[in-house]
Parts: C-alpha cells; sequence; structure tokens
C-alpha cells in the first residue's frame, strides 16, 4: 500500500459520512509534517447553511486552530474531488506543501480544470499536486449520490 492510500481512504469515510447527511460526497483529511492527522471533514454547505463550508476549507479551519497560525507549511491535504478555485485559493493561501486528490472536477475543478488557481502568477503558494488518487472510489460516491437525487 503505498504511504497516501490511508488518508484518502480516511477522506473518503469523510465523503460517506456527508453523503448520509445529504451533503454532496467530499471528504478532506489534512496531515502535519510529522504524519499526524490535524484535521479530517466533509461536506457541509446544506447542514450549515454556508456555501464556504467545503471539506477542504473546513479542514483549514480545523488545523489552523488547533496549530495556532494561519500559514500550514510541511502539511499534507487528502480530497475525494479536484478543489474548487476558492478551495485552491485557501489551500494557497495557507501555504498547503502537497494536495492530494481523488476524482477531477471538469465543471467545477479549479486546479486541472476551470480557473486553474495554481497556474496563475498571482498564486502566492502552489503545492504539489497529485491527482487521481481512490479516484474510482470517490467518483462512484459522486455518481451514485447525483443519480440518487435525480431518482428521487
Amino acid at each position: 500500500m503505498t504511504p497516501f492510500r490511508p488518508h484518502m481512504q480516511a477522506a473518503l469515510d469523510e465523503a460517506r459520512a456527508a453523503a448520509r447527511r445529504g451533503e454532496v460526497p467530499v471528504g478532506a483529511v489534512l496531515v502535519g509534517p510529522d504524519g499526524q492527522v490535524l484535521a479530517r471533514a466533509g461536506n457541509r454547505t446544506r447542514e450549515g447553511h454556508d456555501p464556504t463550508a467545503h471539506a477542504e476549507i473546513r479542514v483549514i479551519r480545523d488545523a489552523c486552530a488547533t496549530l495556532g497560525t494561519e500559514r500550514l507549511p510541511g502539511c499534507d491535504l487528502y480530497v475525494t474531488l479536484e478543489p474548487c478555485a476558492m478551495c485552491a485559493a485557501a489551500i494557497a493561501a495557507a501555504r498547503i506543501a502537497r494536495l492530494y486528490y481523488g476524482a477531477d472536477d471538469p465543471k467545477s475543478g479549479g486546479v486541472r480544470h476551470g480557473a486553474r488557481v495554481f497556474a496563475h502568477p498571482q498564486a502566492h503558494h502552489v503545492p504539489e499536486v497529485y491527482d487521481g488518487i481512490a479516484a474510482r472510489e470517490a467518483e462512484d460516491l459522486l455518481r451514485d449520490f447525483f443519480r440518487g437525487l435525480r431518482d428521487n
């Protein structure tokens, strides 16, 4: 098993929990430089009536609060779906070292698709990006969730 796989599995667990709450199934885990999990969360935009309550934003906020800092250098972020432009900007602002994500998001992504936040000269920081980690599982979760919405 590759070293990043257990963290992506934890992010998938958070995505599944989000789906059970009726949220879009996206999960994230933020890991410190020592390998310790600093925060884990799933989407809570609907529950919290908060359009910024994406899994990535929630783990960044929680980890910063835990560490008492606004930056997270040396940290790794694992997320089940390509971050949107808002989340990519937050990742850059937090100075996260590495981003691992599962499924591509051609419609709303902000890393490989759409805004491509890290490609702009205005990006304060560009993390290392690794995509396609457990992509099939993440895609299946999303597909099943949206199929369920259409069928009901």
